[in-house]
């Protein structure tokens, strides 16, 4: 009995050390909700490398990964666009996870150099939601200005409202 429970208590140790602490406690990817006013615009989610990894409309939830690469935390771009707004780009970070720090005492130089860089759970999300509100385009038709035409530039149906300043 009393092997059978030093066994385990080794077996466990092992498991805890071969493991990385901000793996056990975080994760590698997150949900990110994304919301706008109005709704129902365009968006499009690009990677650090310029890839496309999400195209849909809003409100939106899609897990985004935490890691671009070892030791590489991810950075994403989302770009809202509609109909009668301006188009906006907002980026998305993330940031050292504390947990990651753990290793120190629970996961060993094998959690803090290669369990947790290579599952990208040593970073989290800056933030979980992203609510934009998009600003509509001004309509830059109804502004007054003062255009010069030569004759032979004023349309047809304009020529009828001439007048002769000299003769």
């Amino acid at each position: 009995m009393k092997r059978k429970l030093i066994t385990m208590g080794l077996l466990t140790g092992l498991i805890i050390m071969l493991s990385g602490c901000a793996s056990i406690v975080s994760k590698s990817s997150y949900p990110f909700s994304i919301n706008s006013y109005p709704s129902e615009a365009k968006i499009i989610i690009t990677n650090n490398n310029g890839y496309e990894i999400f195209s849909g409309t809003t409100p939106a939830t899609i897990k985004l990964r935490a890691s671009d690469g070892y030791f590489t935390k991810a950075q994403y771009q989302v770009k809202f666009t509609k109909e009668g707004y301006e188009t906006k780009t907002v980026p998305v970070y993330f940031k050292l996870d504390g947990w990651y720090f753990g290793n120190i005492i629970f996961g060993g130089l094998i959690g803090l150099l290669i369990v947790d860089p290579a599952t990208g759970a040593m970073y989290k999300i800056d933030t979980e939601f992203l609510n934009e509100t998009l600003t509509p385009v001004t309509n830059l038709a109804s502004t007054e200005e003062l255009r010069i035409y030569t004759l032979k530039e004023v349309p047809e149906e304009w020529k009828q409202h001439l007048v002769s300043l000299s003769e």
